[in-house]
């Protein structure tokens, strides 16, 4: 079946949509030894597609898995470091994945990876708002900090889309919050909660989407279902 060559190559896991617009339009693509032009569809079955003159590998299946990041890992691929990496965890899931989105070195929780490039592409993209929970222990004003937390706030000079956060446990001085939000800034929900003068404790990502990070244990994984596939890259 013929698609565009955008396509194509995100699918391959070569590059995104957006690099492959680049690629194309320096030169980079050939479709039968001729150089592609931007726009330009393809039949992966029946056409040889080349970029920078190598054979455009057949996209493998998709595969989707999530890990239960434990603290003191970094959310990269390697680390010039020498700092354990979330790469390491799941070297053994039988394929070559990528973490989709990031949780920093002193975070936890639900992380995805995959090898679909198009799918990445299409979750992180800024369009696709879904929702990511936090559970937070935190200490300080809770009271004040929550109604701060629920209100109009700002990183970086831009307003901020709302966010919805209430109280789970512990006390007003020191507990557990759920803090739900849409968009993925650096450090956010931590830089929010700072904003709202609460020191953070303990932040796990524990929800994205329908998909719940439920009793998966500290340092596992497990692969997506085909359903929860479908429902996290909206059908």
């Amino acid at each position: 079946m013929e698609e565009r060559l955008q396509k194509l190559l995100s699918t391959a896991g070569v590059c995104s949509r957006r690099k492959a617009e680049e690629y194309i339009k320096t030169g980079r693509v050939t479709v039968n030894g001729m150089v592609a032009g931007l726009g330009e569809r393809a039949d992966p079955l029946r056409d040889k597609i080349q970029v920078d003159g190598k054979d455009l590998r057949k996209a493998k299946p998709a595969v989707w898995l999530m890990l239960y990041k434990p603290r003191g890992y970094v959310t990269t691929l390697s680390d010039e470091k020498g700092r354990r990496t979330v790469a390491q965890l799941v070297r053994n899931c039988g394929t070559r994945v990528w973490p989709v989105g990031r949780l920093d070195l002193d975070s936890e929780g639900l992380l995805l990876f995959t090898n679909d490039g198009e799918g990445t592409h299409r979750l992180l993209h800024p369009s696709h708002e879904i929702e990511k929970e936090y559970h937070v222990k935190v200490k300080g004003d809770l009271e004040t900090a929550l109604s701060i937390l629920n209100g109009p706030m700002e990183l970086d000079g831009e307003p901020l889309a709302p966010a919805k956060a209430h109280f789970l446990t512990g006390s007003l001085q020191e507990g557990t919050i759920s803090v739900v939000i849409h968009q993925g800034k650096n450090r956010q929900v931590r830089r929010m909660c700072a904003q709202s003068g609460l020191s953070v404790l303990r932040l796990k990502r524990v929800r994205e989407g329908s998909l719940q990070l439920g009793t998966l244990k500290a340092g596992k994984w497990r692969y997506l279902t085909e359903n929860e596939i479908s429902d996290l890259l909206g059908g």
